[in-house]
């Protein structure tokens, strides 16, 4: 394939997953560019970020295979960004099948698979889980490890 590619994303708290996709993106065409969700669109779909919009912009950015980031303010910014940036692919996570078939009247419409294992929201729920353990718990566990490396040490 050849043209512009055009993907978009929230981005937080970047992972290989990311990555993975990235790649494939930049490999799919002649420049990729990807549009990170502001703050405030993602507050507006009741999703709440770890890290802030600038930063994560940065992080996206600073990828060799991103050739430009855009920001992502409202779900119906996609149509007038693939045309402005002259788009040939939209490509977007298997997730989202179904959701921006619209958008093949202006161009190619893929959903690519995502990394096996690896998702934010797996992270985050991870994080909750972990940051809902008492110090109490915390400390007790740790005292279990330092006696378990005590005895096999």
């Amino acid at each position: 394939m050849s043209g512009t590619v055009i993907t978009y994303g929230t981005f937080d708290m970047f992972h290989i997953g990311h990555l993975n996709l990235l790649r494939r993106l930049a490999e799919m065409g002649s420049r990729l560019i990807v549009a990170v969700s502001t703050d405030e669109f993602n507050a507006g779909k009741g999703k709440r970020t770890l890290i802030p919009f600038e930063q994560r912009a940065e992080i996206v950015r600073s990828i060799r295979y991103v050739d430009s980031v855009i920001p992502e303010t409202c779900w119906e910014q996609k149509v007038d960004d693939v045309q402005r940036y002259d788009v040939h692919t939209f490509a977007i996570g298997e997730d989202w099948r179904g959701h921006f078939d619209y958008l093949s009247r202006y161009c190619e419409v893929v959903y690519l698979p995502r990394t096996d294992g690896v998702s934010t929201t797996d992270l985050k729920r991870s994080l909750n889980r972990f940051s809902s353990v008492s110090r109490e718990d915390l400390l007790r566990a740790f005292d279990v490890l330092e006696a378990l490396r005590k005895d096999f040490g």
